[in-house]
């Protein structure tokens, strides 16, 4: 007796496929309303809320890696990374993970804010454009390489930053440099790193 061939049962394979393509759709339409975290917004979150302890702790094994690197003081990174950020809380370091109020020129990323500036005996208030940065340890390397490379018309502008044997040096030599404005600037400086003891880090 001859058996009649049997043709092999294709509406499983057909449903099996449809619901591989329905499933594909529902999380291609999911991905798109869930919010995509960048990395500067990881870092966001990862660095909020961070008491005063672990933002030092946060800079401090790169602080030391950048003083291996070009000789500049842990103490002089953080303790300007504390005074200019305010321990990381400031507008232009949580959100866009700027530490030193770096300014932006050219096609650089940047932000347009306010800041304050110290001119002609008064502060007063200008609109400035900061750098934007991807990470903190990003924004700690740019300001490492702004003492080792000067500007364009002072390369060794910040020589003595970077020579200097110890925190009060370095702090005095930031202020001769012109790095900021404010008349009293490596005596906040040095307040800082005195107070939170970062001199022990050098």
């Amino acid at each position: 007796m001859k058996r009649k061939k049997r043709t092999p049962l294709r509406i499983p394979a057909i449903i099996v496929g449809f619901l591989m393509i329905g499933l594909a759709f529902i999380y291609s339409l999911r991905s798109l309303t869930e919010p995509v975290l960048v990395q500067g917004e990881l870092a966001y979150e990862e660095n909020a809320n961070l008491t005063q302890q672990e933002f030092i702790e946060r800079l401090l094994p790169h602080a030391k890696e950048l003083q291996e690197g070009y000789g500049i003081l842990p103490s002089i990174i953080i303790g300007q990374a504390i005074l200019e950020s305010n321990w990381g809380q400031s507008e232009l370091s949580s959100k866009y993970n700027n530490l030193f109020g770096i300014k932006a020129y050219g096609e650089q990323e940047k932000i347009k804010m306010d800041t304050q500036e110290f001119v002609n005996e008064q502060w007063v208030t200008i609109k400035g454009d900061f750098r934007v940065y991807e990470s903190w340890e990003q924004s700690m390397d740019s300001h490492t390489m702004l003492f080792v490379n000067g500007v364009d018309w002072s390369p060794q502008k910040y020589e003595e930053v970077l020579t200097a044997p110890n925190y009060e040096v370095a702090a005095e030599a930031l202020q001769e440099a012109g790095y900021a404005t404010d008349p009293g600037y490596a005596n906040k400086i040095k307040e800082v790193i005195e107070m939170y003891q970062l001199y022990q880090y050098d």
